[in-house]
């Protein structure tokens, strides 16, 4: 399991472009340099003795706000989440920032995720860090205490982009899937019988969904083999000339895949428009509705319609 983890993080790295040379770069951005490097080190005995006072700064900010329940509320995800961020914040006076430390962040931030937490929140609960560290540095009185905050701060902030950036990944990846499953959903493509398909089109046609249309028949057509498909579009209301233009050239493309297309449900306002925007309609195999379609497509296979007269039921053989 712990290889899975491993390799969902390095996965994620690379999504990210994370890098070593990434993520030096991302340390001048924040002008972190070696000279930082010794001075947040040189906190590590206020931020080790203070760790759990720390980490519970972070989450009594979380408690307060309705928008962290989903983690707070969750003992087991909870923590889970403190065990880390006490982890995060030793890692961080530990002198040694390379890919290792990011993944750390990136594991840290994909819980984070997972548990529903808003960049705004994680960066209010971090702040609340941030200042925590700084009174205490500013108490313990050292000659540079105001240059080690600084460094420290420096770190922190390098540390709030890598979160922020896995937080926002992972949200538009949940949107990225959400938006293939409805799309599958709009558009799926049904195997009737062996070698037959049907596809049925309700709602809106745009330019846009005529291409989902497309890849989906055609990914549709290689994996069921199949030689004939039904394209039913009695539940569109309307089509466009660009729209009709790309279902003519789904209809091309699934013929030199080697399916024949049968287009069926065709309303009259549908056909006069397509005939008043010059589309050449010859080129539809069209049948007048759905069963006729079908009929059409299991003529083509072989299939053949007998009429039992003892049950007076159609069988088809």
């Amino acid at each position: 399991m712990q290889t899975v983890r491993q390799s969902n993080e390095q996965t994620l790295m690379r999504e990210l472009g994370l890098s070593s040379q990434n993520i030096e770069r991302r340390k001048r951005f924040v002008a972190f340099g070696p000279e930082d490097v010794a001075r947040v080190v040189a906190l590590k005995p206020v931020v080790v003795e203070h760790v759990d006072e720390l980490v519970q700064t972070f989450f009594q900010h979380l408690a307060s706000l309705d928008e962290a329940k989903a983690l707070t509320s969750n003992h087991e995800v909870a923590d889970r989440a403190r065990t880390m961020k006490r982890e995060h914040l030793l890692a961080m006076t530990s002198g040694t920032y390379d890919a290792t430390y990011v993944e750390q962040r990136l594991k840290l931030g994909v819980l984070y995720a997972r548990a529903g937490l808003d960049t705004r929140v994680v960066m209010g609960a971090f702040q609340a860090i941030i200042r925590g560290v700084g009174d205490r540095v500013m108490r313990d009185g050292t000659r540079d205490a105001f240059e080690r905050f600084s460094s420290f701060e420096k770190l922190a902030y390098f540390d709030i982009v890598i979160l922020l950036d896995v937080l926002v990944y992972e949200r538009e990846r949940t949107i990225r899937q959400q938006s293939e499953a409805i799309r599958e959903l709009s558009t799926p493509v049904l195997q009737v019988r062996d070698r037959m398909l049907l596809l049925p089109l309700i709602g809106v046609i745009d330019t846009h969904r005529a291409q989902l249309v497309t890849d989906g028949l055609l990914r549709a057509i290689r994996a069921n083999r199949a030689r004939v498909v039904v394209m039913d579009v009695t539940g569109v209301a309307t089509i466009d000339s660009k729209v009709a233009n790309h279902l003519l050239q789904t209809v091309s493309a699934a013929r030199l895949m080697g399916a024949y297309v049968i287009v069926t449900g065709l309303s009259s306002d549908v056909a006069q428009s397509l005939v008043a925007l010059g589309i050449e309609v010859s080129r539809f195999n069209t049948v007048g509705d759905l069963q006729g379609g079908i009929e059409e497509a299991e003529k083509l296979l072989g299939y053949e319609l007998v009429q039992h007269v003892s049950d007076r039921k159609a069988r088809v053989t």
